[in-house]
């Protein structure tokens, strides 16, 4: 069974930074996607950023192009997203998704399976 967690989520002051981290288990295929998606409070979910954990191949949405950036230890199915310049705009709950990819998908295109529970980002101005 697969599991994911994150965790980092915090509350910090609008320009600084924060690194959230995600750990999947379970998941028996080394081709496989991990991504972060972010909800604000009344917004739908949306997704940030993703990456092949097979290859490293990321991908960014708009929302995180520039200022987050994704990275792995691959050892240990690890996902991190360090956030820089921090504004209000980015409060929410944070969440990860794993799934398994399949040849020729991209990881921006996953619907994800495998959701962890969500961390908590403040951003006071």
């Amino acid at each position: 069974q697969v599991h994911v967690v994150e965790s980092g989520g915090n509350s910090v002051q609008a320009g600084g930074s924060l690194t959230l981290s995600c750990t999947v288990s379970g998941v028996t295929d080394r081709h496989f996607c991990m991504g972060w998606f972010r909800q604000a409070p009344g917004k739908e979910r949306e997704r940030l950023a993703c990456m092949s954990m097979g290859s490293g191949t990321t991908y960014y949405t708009d929302s995180a192009a520039g200022r987050f950036i994704i990275s792995q230890n691959a050892a240990k199915n690890k996902l991190f997203m360090h956030m820089n310049s921090l504004t209000s705009e980015d409060t929410g709950m944070y969440y990860c998704a794993a799934d398994v990819q399949y040849s020729g998908e991209w990881c921006a295109s996953v619907q994800y399976r495998f959701w962890g529970q969500g961390t908590q980002v403040t951003v006071s101005s």
